[in-house]
């Protein structure tokens, strides 16, 4: 069977070059794709594309151009089972976390299509007689967009689509594990007849393109997400050039467990939480903190529900749990492991990679649970983005805060309690920027902002009403009549 190669997408036309593969980090056997490897001067070449679009599709009316991306989402609809497939196939996801995020990704450019017909300015009135006062929105110009493996087509999706409703053009970087589920996005954008050079797609090696891009002339503005390190130095590079940015970067997110909690309930939800999408997900729980009085017992209901989760291939039925993304992050996530174990001791469940039929082909990790996990060790203060879970154990509710805050991240964080005044004083008094109750911490939706606070993000938020802030500046108008 063939492999086929997808090209890179340029002013409308799809590019040749040199590839590199996108193998199945299920089956390492299976090549899902040939991807054409972006270099400088592709990056260079979408760049001037998009600023020389930007001028038709910016004074194009913002119903017009929401108009595009519903055409968008049909036709990401017809090939709802195909695109599903795919990614899990490339990233590893099971099939029914897939199918959630391509139709989340679907729902995104439906909800951004509508913004269009809104795009709300501002009025108010003057303190002067006959003067009209407001301000209406115009979109920045050329924007990059660099997007992660994780999330591979909700990411690049509630990234492009505020952009462009906004009047923006694009330069979309992928990330090289998993470049499909974006590509099949460009694909649909070329195919709903988006004007040439207004999405434009260069996919290759991070950190080439990432330099790339952000020196690219045309630029205004990059929206990453991704890793702390590789934002930190995008925001430095960034600043110097004025460049508006927004970083969307790491969690060490906890989950509080107090004695009055529904307690099968929170169970399931820091379960899900933790291990679910393999923990890869930025806002996954990495430390339940669980009060004293029910920690014993909760940690073995916590345990004999990991034992039944299904590590396997995401295609198959019945599995929970897929690989890690590539030996890179298997490596990672082992790595982690040996540190917990010098640090907490044995893991009260997993701790090993995965071998044998089903298993040797892919990057398998067995969901691990560290307890007795303590403020200052490393497992408990560094990201790992794996399926590894590090249990705490707290005197009190208080204690549970100000363990829960005592990290340099601040990105999701959940309570699992009945107690109402508890609730609050967690929304006040939490150190994060998206809040669950009664749910596992990881598990968004697209109608409100999203972002961190402390080392986890940066600038404005993304998702709902306040993604436009990002992509948009004011024209403020006085009128004398």
């Amino acid at each position: 069977m063939s492999v086929q190669t997808f090209r890179n997408y340029v002013n409308g036309e799809w590019v040749e070059g040199p590839t590199f593969e996108n193998r199945n980090p299920a089956n390492t056997d299976e090549v899902v794709g040939l991807f054409v490897k972006g270099t400088p001067d592709d990056i260079t070449a979408a760049a001037d594309a998009a600023q020389a679009a930007f001028p038709g599709w910016a004074n194009l009316n913002a119903p017009a151009r929401g108009n595009y991306l519903f055409k968008v989402a049909d036709i990401l609809d017809r090939r709802f089972e195909e695109i599903s497939a795919e990614m899990t196939r490339e990233e590893g996801k099971t099939l029914p976390e897939a199918k959630g995020e391509v139709r989340r990704a679907i729902n995104i450019f439906r909800y951004f299509g509508s913004e269009g017909s809104r795009l709300p300015g501002i009025q108010v009135p003057s303190e002067r007689e006959r003067v009209h006062m407001f301000a209406v929105r115009k979109p920045i110009g050329v924007v990059g967009l660099v997007t992660p493996w994780n999330f591979p087509s909700a990411i690049p999706a509630w990234k492009l689509a505020p952009a462009l409703v906004c009047g923006n053009t694009v330069v979309l970087k992928p990330a090289s594990a998993a470049p499909l589920s974006a590509w099949r996005i460009v694909e649909a954008c070329h195919e709903a007849g988006i004007p040439k050079g207004v999405v434009n797609f260069v996919a290759g090696a991070g950190g080439t393109l990432g330099d790339a891009l952000i020196n690219a002339r045309p630029l205004r503005g990059i929206s990453f997400t991704g890793s702390c390190g590789v934002g930190n130095r995008l925001h430095e590079d960034a600043s110097k050039r004025r460049l508006r940015i927004q970083l969307e970067m790491g969690g060490k997110n906890p989950t509080i467990v107090l004695a009055d909690c529904d307690f099968p309930l929170a169970v399931e939800n820091v379960v899900n939480g933790a291990f679910f999408s393999t923990g890869q997900k930025c806002t996954a729980t990495s430390r339940a903190i669980v009060e004293e009085s029910i920690y014993d017992r909760f940690l073995e209901a916590l345990v004999e529900r990991t034992r039944k989760l299904k590590v396997g291939n995401g295609l198959e039925p019945g599995v929970h749990i897929g690989p890690a993304i590539d030996e890179s992050q298997l490596e990672t996530d082992l790595r982690y492991i040996e540190i917990g174990r010098k640090e907490a001791g044995e893991p009260l469940i997993g701790g090993s990679r995965l071998t044998g039929d089903g298993y040797d082909k892919g990057y398998f990790v067995a969901p691990t649970i560290f307890a007795n996990v303590t403020q200052n060790m490393t497992i408990a203060q560094e990201e790992i983005f794996g399926p590894v879970l590090g249990v705490m154990k707290a005197k009190n509710f208080e204690e549970a805060m100000s363990l829960a805050n005592a990290i340099p991240f601040g990105l999701s964080a959940s309570i699992q309690t009945t107690n109402l005044s508890r609730v609050f004083e967690y929304v006040y008094g939490t150190e994060a920027g998206l809040l669950t109750v009664n749910l596992p911490s990881a598990g968004v939706e697209y109608q409100l902002p999203f972002g961190g606070t402390k080392e986890s993000s940066f600038g404005p938020k993304e998702q709902g009403p306040a993604a436009l802030d990002f992509y948009t500046d004011y024209k403020t108008v006085y009128l004398k009549y």
